[in-house]
C-alpha cells in the first residue's frame, strides 16, 4: 500500500481560485491546479522552516542550484551545469520578462496554436504580436503534427524575435521526439530567433518515451535556448512561486538574469528554497505513485468517453494531467457547451477557444483527482453532451 494519499481532496475553498466561490454541487475540472496534497517530505521542508520564527530576506544557497540540476538528471537524463541556471519567481513571469527584454515593441514572437492560453498574455499584454505556426490536427488518428515548411517560413520573418515552445504541450499532452525538439532549435538559431521552452510539465510525462529539454540541444542551437523549469506543477505547488531558468549561453543568459533583477523577480519567498529543495531531493517515490494515479484515471477517461460518448474523442497525449477531448461532432463553440455544462450539471471545464487556433472544437478536462471524481466528472459530461445535443 502507497504511503501517500490519491484519493482524498484536501478541503480548500479560502483563496483558492478552483475550488471558491463555487455554487453548490459544482465540480471544477479546468485550472492545471491538482486536488491532491503535495509529497508530506514538501510539507515537512516547509513546516521546519516556519518553526524558525523570523521571516527576512532570503538567499539563494549552492544546494538549490544543486538540487534542480540533479533532478534533470534523474528525471531526464541529461544534467545542465548548474551555472546555467537562474531562480525566478515563476514561470510565466519569465516568460513575460524575457518577451520584453529580448523581443522589442511590434515583433512578432511565435507560438503552435492550440496552446497555453497564458502565453497570449505575456506576448500581448507587452505589446509584441502573436505569430501562430498552427499545429495540423489528423481527426482519424487523433493526433497533431507540426507543418515545418511554415514553422520555417515564420521563423525567418525579421520581425519574428521569439519562440515560446510548450515542452511537453500543453493543451495537447504532446511529448515532442527528440529529433523535433533538435529541429526546433536548430531552425530558431539558423533565424537568430530565440528559443524559449516552458516545460513546466516535464516532469508529467505518464507513458512512453520523455520529453527533451531544450537545453540538451547540442550544436550551436545551445546558444539560443532557455529552459524554463519548475515544481509547481510537478508537487501542485503553484502559489510557491519557484522557478528556475536553463540558459547555456553565457552572454543570453547575462541578458535575461539582468531583465529578472531589474523587475524584482530573482528573490525568492520564504518558503521557496526549502519546498523546491525537497521537491527534488525527497519528492522521487510521491511522484512515480501520481503518475501510477493518473495512468489509472486517464485509462478509465479514455474507456469511458469511447464507449459512453461517442461523439467525443479522447486526443492521444501521453504529458500533464489534461485531457484534451475533440467535441467536433457536438459543436463548433466548445464555450457554448462548456457554458452549459455548468448550467445543467455542475462540471467545469476549459473551453478549447480560449487556447486559439482549433481549439474552439475541444475541451480541456483536469484529471489531477481521485478516481471517484474523475467518475463523477466524466458522469456528468455525458448528461451535459446528452442534453446539449436535444
Amino acid at each position: 500500500m502507497s504511503k501517500y494519499d490519491f484519493t482524498t481532496i484536501p478541503v480548500r475553498e479560502q483563496n483558492s481560485i478552483k475550488w471558491g466561490n463555487l455554487q453548490p454541487g459544482e465540480l471544477p475540472m479546468w485550472i492545471a491546479d491538482m486536488d491532491f496534497a503535495t509529497a508530506p517530505e514538501i510539507i515537512e521542508a516547509m513546516q521546519q522552516k516556519l518553526t524558525v520564527g523570523a521571516f527576512g530576506y532570503e538567499d539563494l544557497p549552492d544546494e538549490y542550484f544543486k538540487a534542480v540540476a540533479d533532478w534533470e538528471a534523474k528525471q531526464h537524463g541529461v544534467r545542465p551545469d548548474e551555472d546555467w541556471e537562474i531562480y525566478v519567481t515563476g514561470v510565466v513571469p519569465a516568460i513575460s520578462s524575457i518577451v520584453r527584454r529580448l523581443a522589442h515593441l511590434g515583433d512578432q514572437v511565435l507560438v503552435q496554436e492550440p496552446v497555453y492560453n497564458i502565453f497570449y498574455n505575456s506576448i500581448e499584454n507587452n505589446g509584441r504580436r502573436v505569430l501562430s505556426n498552427d499545429l495540423e490536427y489528423d481527426p482519424g488518428q487523433r493526433q497533431y503534427r507540426v507543418d515545418w515548411a511554415d514553422l520555417e517560413r515564420k521563423l525567418a520573418d525579421p520581425l519574428t524575435t521569439l519562440m515560446i515552445f510548450c515542452n511537453p504541450h500543453n493543451p495537447i499532452g504532446y511529448v515532442w521526439t527528440k529529433e523535433e525538439v533538435e529541429r526546433i532549435a536548430a531552425l530558431c538559431h539558423k533565424h537568430h530567433v530565440v528559443l524559449v521552452s516552458d516545460e513546466i510539465h516535464a516532469d508529467l510525462v505518464r507513458e512512453g518515451r520523455d520529453m527533451t529539454p531544450a537545453f540538451a540541444v547540442t550544436g550551436p542551437a545551445r546558444s539560443s535556448v532557455i529552459s524554463l523549469v519548475s515544481p509547481s506543477k510537478t508537487f501542485n505547488l503553484a502559489a510557491l512561486h519557484a522557478a528556475t531558468a536553463i540558459i547555456p549561453d553565457e552572454n543570453l543568459r547575462a541578458v535575461v538574469n539582468r531583465g529578472f533583477n531589474s523587475e524584482e523577480l530573482a528573490e525568492p519567498n520564504l518558503l521557496a528554497v526549502p519546498a523546491t529543495i525537497a521537491a527534488y531531493e525527497e519528492g522521487d517515490e510521491w511522484l512515480k505513485q501520481l503518475k501510477r494515479q493518473l495512468r489509472e484515471n486517464f485509462a478509465y477517461a479514455e474507456a469511458f468517453i469511447k464507449d459512453e460518448i461517442p461523439a467525443a474523442k479522447a486526443i492521444n497525449g501521453t504529458a500533464t494531467y489534461l485531457l484534451w477531448v475533440d467535441v467536433s461532432q457536438v459543436t463548433g463553440d466548445a464555450r457554448k457547451l462548456a457554458d452549459h455544462l455548468r448550467a445543467a450539471t455542475g462540471l467545469i471545464v476549459s473551453p478549447g477557444n480560449i487556447y486559439r487556433g482549433q481549439g474552439a472544437s475541444f475541451i480541456r478536462i483536469n484529471l489531477a483527482c481521485p478516481l471517484a471524481s474523475v467518475k463523477d466528472g466524466l458522469d456528468r459530461l455525458k448528461r451535459g453532451i446528452a442534453t446539449y445535443q436535444e
